[in-house]
């Protein structure tokens, strides 16, 4: 599977081998990572809030609305 350079969040779909440091149907952030991806893994911001290269086959890609992207509803809220 191949991420979109625009994709900046993935749902965790598995956790086998990393369940200290994954959860499934959770949402993580990913950082973009050509030489991980070249290699079938993306780099996550985990659990532990580092960031660790994980089997791109444990997640699927997906998009956020802004407000939640930003962390919030907006300042105007």
């Amino acid at each position: 599977m191949k991420f979109n350079l625009p994709t900046k969040f993935v749902v965790c779909i598995n956790d086998r081998d990393y369940q200290a440091s994954l959860e499934v149907r959770k949402i993580y952030r990913i950082i973009p990572d050509n030489r991980a991806a070249e290699h079938q893994f993306i780099r996550v911001i985990d659990e532990s809030g580092e960031d660790y290269l994980y089997p791109v086959a444990y997640f699927v890609p997906i998009e956020l609305p802004k407000a939640v992207e930003l962390g919030g509803l907006g300042a105007g809220l």
